[in-house]
């Protein structure tokens, strides 16, 4: 059954498909009066619908039974360098797949792309596109990008498993230190852009209390990388 974004506050006695969704399931779809979707707010609930009246902009709909879905655990936030090309696009797409809850993105010392207008508001599409997709009801945040400077000054005061991946020399690998702290139910994962971190990146991270983590012998690709540690602590602390 198609799913659609129906916001949080929309949620009401009549509430109504509008903007780009209205037109995706009146336009593209081509879908009746009387037809059947499932809409999701982004914060766990989603409900059977039946469509109501169709226009270009607002699409009319009666709510079924509301269901309340549990939030992906452990709540992962994702502070990603950001990478060459589109690979941002796909870490983003395959990160909601895997149930991030949010993701910061970060300008290193070294990182070759720097983010223009509107780059994150293409991210949070690609986002609300995914988790349509994949049938998850919770619709992560994405965040304006910021320095590693800034961003890393926050940092010190956040609970959770604090993870980087990283190259350096002392790095323990990620099996060995996510059996070390059982139970986790919120972690950072931080992940460097193609050239790493620089030293001082390191050493700043490392001075807040994240743990460098070592993803095997084989040098991966950025997107590899994040998918790698995101995977594996879903994987280790899912309980669901």
């Amino acid at each position: 059954m198609a799913r659609f974004f129906l916001p949080p506050d929309s949620w009401a006695d009549q509430p109504v498909l509008t903007g780009d969704e209205a037109r995706h399931l009146s336009q593209v779809l081509r879908m009746k009066v009387g037809q059947g979707v499932t809409v999701f707010d982004g914060l766990g609930q989603r409900a059977a619908a039946e469509i109501l009246n169709i226009s270009r902009e607002r699409v009319g709909l009666k709510l079924g039974q509301i269901i309340a879905t549990r939030q992906p655990l452990p709540a992962i936030t994702l502070a990603q360098a950001i990478p060459k090309g589109k690979n941002m696009d796909l870490i983003v797409q395959k990160s909601v797949e895997l149930g991030i809850t949010a993701i910061q993105p970060l300008v290193t010392r070294y990182t070759v792309v720097q983010p223009g207008d509107g780059k994150s508001e293409k991210w949070r599409r690609n986002a609300l596109e995914a988790c349509k997709q994949c049938g998850q009801d919770w619709l992560p945040e994405i965040a304006e990008p910021i320095t590693f400077t800034r961003w890393i000054e926050t940092q010190a005061s956040q609970p959770g498993l604090k993870l980087i991946a990283s190259l350096a020399a002392g790095a323990r690998p990620l099996r060995e230190l996510l059996h070390q702290h059982p139970g986790t139910t919120r972690a950072t994962w931080l992940v460097g852009p193609e050239g790493d971190f620089s030293p001082e990146e390191t050493a700043t991270a490392l001075a807040v209390g994240f743990l460098p983590v070592s993803l095997g012998s084989i040098v991966l690709r950025v997107e590899t990388a994040t998918l790698f540690g995101i995977s594996a602590l879903r994987y280790e602390f899912d309980e669901s």
